[in-house]
């Protein structure tokens, strides 16, 4: 880098950019730094990538060209004038831009205050008379502060009257409450004896409940005796009563003896019964082995019966189970295609009508090995495919649609399976020679599928043809594609399609992911679940032998039943043939010895009647003596009573005496409490009085703006306050003057009122807007000094900048125009560069205009995207960039393609020129990049030239050797047979 533009040497910037982990690295001179400092070592330099006069591509010279003049001074500026250029512009804007407002506001506020004095000038009038009203309205003010304090007089009167009244009241309830206190005295004893007489009647009622609780002890000592003798006279009937039943049972037990004793006389002698009871106990026994026999049979059914039940049972649960999922399937087909399931609905109940099978949709034949791998097969087969019913026979595809379609209006889809089978057809290459590229399967060996279904399957989509590979499959993608030249194949998550341009006969390949499956992702065994049929099948078959066996022997288990009950019967009756003697000799014993030990039992019925009558007796002296007893306390108890109503009589009598008492201190106390009440208002209302004079009090001093301690001030005491504002009033008058009745202040207020009332529309917003607008014109006055002041400042500013600025810009743009205007006369053309503006004073308003002639026959034009053409708007921008060569302070320049809508001549012009100046000495580097060049064209010592190479045939890098090249090339060269 030249000394120039950096005194301790180049500077390099270097970026590294990782894609995987999206960050940046900055290094400048191979030491790492920050974005920041990188951008502030550029703009150290003055490197404008923006500007287009340091940076120019090749699609930026239209839009050069429409850079306004504005724009282009700016950017003039930035490129080749000094740093203080651009700034000082800036400031000259900004300035100039403040001094425009200055000078408004100064017009605005000169022209705001002419109005505001004018103004005043036409309303002086209206406000004297406003003052001449307002010196009735400060006598009637007068007038309303003396007023409340005449108010406040007459009421401080009726005060002290109504508080002489109540002292009054409060002597007269003192002297009541006195007279009665004896009253309250005499209620206190009379009380007191009240309470000592219930106290005794108390005590003897207490007595009372004593005595009656004792004579009540004594009638319950009395009744229990009566109760005992009622128990000895019930326990003597007992005892007569079961003598009697004792002789009647003794009379019926010797009667049944003998009854018994005749019936055994006339029994027959017992015949020999054994033999025969032997017999019968035999054949009993055999009978019950042989029903055992046939009861554990029948156990061995049941259970045999059970275990296939729970068979059937556990197979129906796996069928249940296989018809859940294939449930799903159908569930799945109803909510996406509803005419679709519902024909599968119709074809169940009417395959009767076809000749050879139909297949339901393939979604529901189809059974995925693993459900994994169903996202491949959706892929690989349409949705209308899935969804199609399979035939065999066109015929029953016709009957078919005519019944879906026509008649019940269902939108579905159907097709016929070849009619030879694809369904073991080979593919075209071995699964072994695809292993070794990760395919580890064919589409078809992906699921089981009816024959029909398989067959059509594998003839219009090929599944045997296409192979499934995994992630391994994907990594080696380009190396399969050119290899095994498959038409379509299957990675983990994508589907890969290839095909063979007509042209190039190059592979073509496009690959597309992997939709999620939606449908197959319900695995079905089928061959399991025929099976499990088959089982099902069988086990019933086994459950109807064994009900058939079990029907069997519980018939024959039922016939031995019947049998054995009957040889029981038969041994029962010849066993109660052989003991019936032995039971009437058992019962005759048994009553002798019941009829024994009843007459053993006997009771004397004299003695026990003796002995109750004389318990009888000694109970009833008992009794004789409670009685009296209980007539001394029923005397007790009487006496009792007798004291008792006395004290309560005396008690009524104290009772009477106290409630006179208390009704005479009823009587004072109304009238204690009516004097009381009178005395409470009486108070209420000095209270009221009271509140009322503080209130006028206030009121009153709050009028004439008083404090709470300070006395009526000396003007209101001697005249009325003169008005503010220096306008007088008449003569004033004192404030002890003035009427000291409220009728006389009333009737002047009304006088007054009436006169101030005579100064019609005067408006008191009138006199505060003059006197607002006085203050107003005073302030503004002020304020426009200040901004005259400011403005000069502003000035004197501008005028030293614009000295600064203006200068040396216009040498800056001589310059420009000088090496411009040589350009253009050495390529016979004319161009000149100026400094343009419309107002001398509007610095935002400055630019450089650039104005060309190609051809003696016309005028100098200003360059604009609508006079010249493309070409020579690219050598009018070429040449204004050389005319910046020279002066520019950037350390490079770069210029993309300028030359690519130049003719040849212009371009070879253009091209001499920027040679001859880029080379010369203390200038910045020029970067020219472009894609193509005339042949012949002038090269200096100084340049440089890069080719850069890039195409698709282009060797890699490692690869690339310019020696190797120019030794073949030679060798080539050498060894062409001469023509």
């Amino acid at each position: 880098m030249s000394p120039r533009f950096r005194t301790s040497g180049n500077l390099v910037i270097t970026r590294e950019i990782d894609v995987a982990k999206n960050q940046s690295f900055w290094f400048i001179n191979k030491k790492s730094t920050t974005q920041k400092v990188v951008e502030e070592q550029v703009a150290a330099l003055n490197i404008q990538v923006g500007n287009l006069c340091q940076f120019l591509p090749q699609d930026k010279v239209g839009e050069f060209a429409k850079l306004s003049k504005i724009e282009l001074l700016e950017a003039t500026e930035k490129s080749i004038g000094p740093p203080e250029m651009h700034k000082y512009h800036c400031e000259l804007k900004n300035f100039r831009e403040k001094e425009k407002q200055l000078e408004t506001s100064c017009k605005e506020k000169t022209e705001y205050l002419e109005k505001m004095i004018q103004r005043n000038e036409r309303y002086k009038q209206d406000v004297e008379r406003f003052y001449e009203r307002k010196r009735h309205l400060d006598l009637i003010e007068m007038l309303e502060a003396k007023r409340p304090w005449v108010e406040y007089e007459n009421v401080r009167q009726e005060y002290e009257e109504v508080k002489l009244a109540r002292d009054q009241a409060k002597d007269e309830v003192r002297k009541l409450k006195e007279g009665q206190i004896p009253i309250t005295r005499r209620i206190e004893e009379t009380e007191r004896q009240r309470h000592n007489l219930e106290a005794r009647i108390r005590e003897k009622a207490t007595d009372i409940k004593e005595t009656s609780q004792k004579c009540k002890q004594k009638q319950d000592v009395i009744e229990r005796k009566d109760k005992h003798i009622e128990e000895l006279q019930q326990a003597l009937t007992v005892k007569q009563n079961e003598e009697h039943d004792r002789q009647r049972r003794i009379s019926n037990t010797r009667k049944m003896i003998e009854d018994l004793q005749n019936e055994l006389k006339t029994k027959e002698n017992c015949e020999n019964l054994q033999p025969e009871i032997d017999a019968i106990t035999n054949d009993l026994r055999r009978v019950q082995d042989e029903k055992a026999l046939c009861e554990g049979e029948i156990i061995d059914k049941r259970r045999e019966r059970e275990t296939l039940e729970k068979e059937k049972k556990s197979v129906d649960d796996h069928i249940v189970r296989f018809d859940n999922l294939m449930n799903q399937k159908e569930d799945k087909l109803r909510q996406r295609y509803r005419d679709t399931y519902d024909a599968v609905l119709w074809l169940r109940n009417n395959r009767d009508k076809f000749k050879q099978r139909v297949f339901e949709p393939i979604m529901l034949t189809i059974n995925m090995k693993d459900n994994k791998n169903a996202k491949y097969i959706e892929n690989h087969i349409p949705s209308n495919d899935l969804r199609a019913f399979v035939f065999e026979s066109q015929e029953d595809m016709e009957v078919f649609l005519k019944e879906v379609r026509d008649h019940k209006k269902l939108r579905v889809n159907a097709v016929i399976a070849p009619k030879s089978s694809y369904a073991d057809k080979a593919p075209s290459r071995p699964l072994n020679e695809l292993k070794q590229y990760g395919f580890f399967s064919y589409l078809r060996e992906l699921f089981d599928a009816p024959d029909p279904v398989m067959s059509y399957l594998c003839c219009q989509y090929h599944i045997h043809e296409v192979p499934v590979g995994t992630e391994r499959t994907r990594e080696r993608i380009e190396r399969v594609i050119q290899e095994t030249r498959l038409k379509q194949i299957y990675t983990a998550e994508e589907k890969f399609v290839m095909k063979t341009s007509f042209y190039s006969n190059k592979v073509i390949s496009s690959n597309t992911s992997l939709k999620v499956a939606q449908f197959l992702t319900v695995t079905v065994d089928l061959e399991q679940r025929r099976h499990l049929e088959e089982q099902l099948k069988e086990i019933n078959r086994k459950l109807q032998a064994v009900e058939s066996g079990l029907i069997a022997l519980r018939e024959t288990n039922k016939h031995l039943e019947h049998k054995d009950n009957e040889l029981r019967q038969k041994k029962k009756e010849l066993l109660e043939r052989k003991t019936k003697k032995r039971q009437l000799e058992q019962k005759i014993s048994s009553k002798l010895g019941s009829l024994k030990l009843m007459e053993q039992d006997t009771c004397n019925l004299e003695e026990e009647e003796r002995k109750a009558s004389t318990k009888i007796k000694e109970i009833n002296v008992q009794k004789a003596k409670l009685v009296t007893e209980l007539t001394e306390l029923l005397k007790i108890c009487t006496s009792l009573h007798i004291q008792k109503v006395d004290l309560i009589l005396h008690n009524t009598t104290v009772i009477s005496e106290k409630n006179k008492l208390e009704s005479d201190y009823m009587a004072a106390a109304s009238q204690l409490r009516l004097t009381e009440q009178h005395f409470i208002e009486l108070d209420e209302s000095r209270q009221r009085l009271l509140q009322k004079c503080k209130e006028l009090m206030k009121r009153a001093r709050q009028v004439c703006n008083l404090g709470a301690e300070q006395t009526v001030p000396q003007e209101y005491q001697t005249q009325v306050p003169t008005i503010p504002n220096g306008h007088n009033s008449s003569p004033p008058m004192a404030f002890q003057d003035l009427p000291n009745t409220l009728d006389e202040i009333d009737a002047l207020l009304t006088e007054e009122r009436s006169r101030a009332s005579c100064f019609t529309g005067l408006n008191p917003t009138v006199v505060e807007e003059y006197t607002k607008r006085e203050e107003e014109i005073e302030q503004l006055t002020e304020e426009l000094k200040i901004k005259k002041v400011e403005l000069d400042k502003y000035r004197e500013n501008i005028s030293q900048v614009k000295e600064r600025w203006l200068n040396p810009l216009k040498e800056l743009v001589e310059k420009i125009n000088e090496k411009f205007s040589n350009f253009f006369s050495s390529m016979q053309c004319a161009g000149e560069i100026d400094l343009h503006t419309e107002n001398e004073e509007d610095y935002d308003k400055y630019g450089i205009r650039i104005r060309v002639k190609f051809r003696s026959s016309t005028q100098l034009h200003e360059l604009t995207p609508h006079h010249q053409s493309g070409g020579e708007r690219s050598v009018s921008t070429m040449l204004y960039l050389m005319a910046l060569q020279e002066l520019n302070r950037c350390p490079f320049r770069v210029v993309d393609e300028i030359n690519q809508g130049m003719d040849p001549i212009n371009e070879r012009r253009v091209f001499e020129m920027v040679v001859n100046t880029a080379c010369k000495e203390n200038t910045s580097q020029y970067f020219f990049i472009t894609p193509k060049l005339l042949q012949n064209l002038p090269y200096n010592e100084k340049m440089t030239v890069l080719f850069v190479y890039n195409g698709p045939h282009m060797l890699e890098p490692n690869r690339w050797n310019l020696k190797a090249f120019q030794r073949r090339r030679r060798r080539i060269t050498f060894t062409q047979p001469s023509q």
